[in-house]
Order: structure tokens, then sequence, then C-alpha cells
């Protein structure tokens, strides 16, 4: 006997008399019947809980209340449109540069400032609201929640039947399944975002086109950073997002034509907003810049051998080199220690590992210590040599030197300038340092995209970064726009 949706609804409706979970319900946007085992006051409590959480892992909210009333303001008239005005949603602006949206339980929806730059209009970043408005009033996090409860009670109930190890076995596989929305529920959020659009009197394409910027964005990233253009589905919003063009258009189909209200993309009035943002890295997560990294807040910086690409993430900073043979890798030790730092090495860090040379060094004034430690890349032997640095009363900073032996012992002497580059700056020097900023200049009829690349202060690749920036294509040409947009220093 096959259990379809109407079988599971009726057992879940049956077992939550006896459990007191809740049960079937009819969902307002969609029509279905959803198994729910959390309340709508128990979702609003839990997005509350979650709130700061979020807010201390993707960098804050951006301090520049015109942007962030801006976004509020775009999401509350989605919102109104809803199926759940009443809800009472909140939408914040994450100090993040990473192109990043989503949402939590109980109304809260997320845009990093990333995201918003990358945004050619208000059409383009109203789809990107209305699709996790569409997560929210499908109650998407509330399906996938409960799956997850009923995984742990199955869980719960075959290692109560064959032991321990299938519990556990059961609890690991519910948690691969239940990583991110499916299919069906991206198709759905989809529909719906693109129904509130319409409602809204936003020109609906306006899904479309950011979801081909974030994919020409996420290829970009891919190329500075190394990696194959076709390997992003991993570094950015598709991760969770398992979204395509097709996909999005059989949404719009589905959604079908809408009130026929006007249909608008106000370009002006978003470029206006967004000019001036800070584009990349804000001084409370340091800046990359060449080979150097420099943190101005906590005023430290080093620099890399040539040849590494540096990149810096929210929780620590990588170098690669350019044959992908050895890597660096910078961070902060998660929680002070007292001791000294080869006590730290040995007793702390890499308790339980072999550490061979340990040593306790100076570095620039600083008290540090170094070790190695073997290990492997694979099927090939390498070297990790550990050096950790006491910056203050409260801080450890941490390198890790990973290589195969043979380029180890290659890049040895550039690794040791590595070492020794790590420095305080001044105040003063820490001043000079300052983030880059969007900035929307004119235009003339004649101009194209390579007399603007120029202009674009980045490290790498020029005019690809300004054509993925304005969604312009290969050929250079703006179609007949007034204003671009650049990274100026």
């Amino acid at each position: 006997m096959t259990l379809t949706r109407r079988h599971f609804c009726g057992l879940a409706g049956c077992g939550s008399l006896v459990l007191g979970l809740g049960g079937c319900a009819v969902n307002p946007a969609t029509g279905k019947q959803d198994l729910l085992l959390t309340s709508d006051s128990d979702e609003r409590q839990l997005g509350m809980q979650e709130h700061p959480k979020i807010l201390q892992q993707f960098g804050g909210v951006y301090e520049d209340p015109a942007a962030g009333g801006y976004v509020a303001t775009i999401g509350g008239r989605l919102a109104a449109v809803s199926e759940t005005p009443s809800l009472g949603f909140t939408f914040t602006l994450l100090n993040s540069p990473i192109v990043n949206a989503f949402a939590v339980p109980g109304g809260y929806v997320y845009i990093s400032r990333g995201l918003m730059l990358l945004a050619e209009d208000e059409a383009e970043l109203a789809g990107v609201l209305g699709h996790e408005i569409g997560h929210v009033v499908a109650r998407h996090s509330a399906q996938r929640r409960s799956r997850a409860m009923l995984a742990q009670l199955g869980a719960g109930l075959l290692g109560a039947v064959v032991g321990g190890e299938a519990s556990q076995l059961a609890g690991s596989v519910a948690g691969l399944y239940l990583q991110s929305y499916s299919r069906d529920q991206e198709l759905e959020a989809d529909m719906l975002g693109i129904r509130y659009l319409r409602r809204a009197g936003y020109d609906a394409n306006g899904m479309t086109s950011f979801l081909e910027k974030m994919r020409a964005n996420s290829q970009l990233e891919a190329r500075i950073a190394g990696r194959s253009p076709n390997d992003v589905d991993a570094y950015d919003i598709t991760a969770t997002h398992p979204r395509t063009i097709a996909r999005v258009r059989q949404a719009a189909s589905l959604a079908g034509n809408g009130q026929g209200r006007s249909e608008v993309r106000r370009r002006n009035p978003y470029l206006d907003t967004i000019d001036g943002m800070i584009f990349g890295d804000g001084p409370e997560q340091g800046f990359v810049r060449g080979q150097r990294f420099v943190h101005p807040v906590l005023r430290f910086e080093f620099s890399v051998p040539a040849g590494f690409s540096l990149s810096n993430t929210p929780q620590q900073v990588v170098a690669i080199d350019k044959k992908r043979e050895a890597k660096i890798v910078f961070d902060q030790a998660p929680k002070p220690f007292q001791g000294t730092m080869t006590s730290y090495i040995g007793r702390s860090w890499a308790a339980g590992a072999r550490v061979s040379g340990l040593e306790a060094i100076e570095i620039n004034g600083l008290s540090a210590a170094t070790g190695v430690v073997n290990g492997r890349m694979g099927n090939t032997p390498a070297v990790l040599r550990l050096l950790a640095i006491r910056f203050d009363a409260r801080r450890v900073f941490r390198f890790i030197f990973i290589a195969p032996v043979p380029a180890m012992r290659q890049l040895a002497t550039e690794l040791q300038r590595t070492t020794y580059s790590f420095r305080c700056i001044t105040p003063a020097a820490a001043a000079t340092v300052r983030p880059k900023r969007l900035r929307v200049v004119q235009a003339g009829a004649s101009v194209k995209a390579d007399d603007f690349a120029s202009r674009m202060s980045v490290d790498k690749l020029p005019r690809e970064r300004f054509l993925v920036l304005n969604g312009l294509s290969e050929n250079g040409s703006l179609g007949g726009r007034a204003r671009v947009k650049i990274i100026a220093g």
C-alpha cells in the first residue's frame, strides 16, 4: 500500500492527539494541506531567538538608514499584498558583502548589501524579497522543521527497536535530507513571489534578470578565486536556492497574469539609494589589498607571497598559490588563552597531535610560537606549520601554512617572510585604509564598457566586474543607459 499525502495527514492528525504536536492545515497561499507541527506563535518566537544570532554571524545591520528603510519599504509593499499581511514581517539589510538573501520563521527576511549592490533596479530587488516572502507565507521553514521533528521521532522509535546505532544513522540521514529547500518549494516560492510582484505593480521579469546576474557574478567570483566558472553552486545563494531561469519562467506561467497593474522597474530611484554604499569588505571585516591583508579596526596587517590569491571570509582569511599546491589560513582563536604560545599550540590548538620543532619566537614585538605537524593533502604527504601570535590579552591570532613536503621546502623562505610580515599598525596608518564604494556615474551615448574599466578600483578583471555589476553583455555596449555603476577606491 502506498501512503499518499491524504493518508499521511490523517495519520499525523491522529498522532497529534497523542503527542500534542499539531497536524495538517490548509495553506492560504497555495491551497494545499501542509503537515505543520509548529504554530504561528512558535515560529515567531523562534525567529526572535534567531535574529540576534543571524546579525552576529552576518556582520550586523548595515548602518545606512536610507538604504535599510528602502528595503523595508519595498518588502512591506510586497508583504501587504500577500496572503498574510498581518504577520508582521521584519526586513533587515545585513552588513555583508556576500550576495545572499534568506528568511527564517516568523517573517524575518534578510538581504545582504552585496546583493543590493548587484541588483540593477527596484524590480530586481523586489523579485528577491518576493521570493523570500513566498517561503515565509508558504511556511516552508515550518514544513521542514516539522519533517525534522518527525524524522527525529522516527529515529527515536527505530532506536528503541533496534538500538542506538540505527538511531544515529536515521538522525544523520534526516539531517542531510533537510539541509535546503526542495525544488518544489523553490518553484512555489518563485510562483508566490511573482504573484506579489504583479500585485504590487512591479515588472515580474526582474526576478529572471536578477537570477541571470547572480549566475554571472558567481562565475566571476569563481574565476577570481582560481576555481572553475562552472563550479559556482557551492559558493553563493544558489547553494540553498536551487533555481534555474527555466524554473522561474515556469513559476511565472503558474502564477497567471496577475491583476494587470503597471509593471515598473524604477531604476533611477534605486541607483540613487545605493550610490555611495560600501562595496566588498567593510572596516570591521578587514580588507584585501593585493597581496596584503589589513584590518584597520583591530590595527594589524600581513602580506602573502606573490602568486597567492587572497580571500576574506567571515571565519578566516585564506591564501592559495596559483598551482593550488600550498595554502595559508589565518584566523583568530575561538576563545582567550592565558598561557604561553608554546603551551597554546601543544596543549590547546594541536592537543593530541604530534608537534615537532615547537619553539617560542618573537614577531615584531609580539610573543609567538611555531611548530610542525605532519599530515596529508589527499593522498600526498604534507607539512602543516602552525603559528600562534599573542596579539593582546584577549586575542590569539593563528596561521596554518599547508603544503606537500617538496612545495613546503621551495616556499620556506617566502612563508617565513609572511610570518614576519605580521605587525601592528598605528591609528594614523589605519585611518588611511578605507573601504571601496559603489558610485553611480553618468555615461555618454558613445561610451562603452572599456571606457569604464580603468575607473574600476578592483585588483582583478576590472572590465568583467563592470559588465557583471551592470548586467551588460560581453560586447561592452551600455544599451543606451545614461547611468552606470563603478567601484571607487
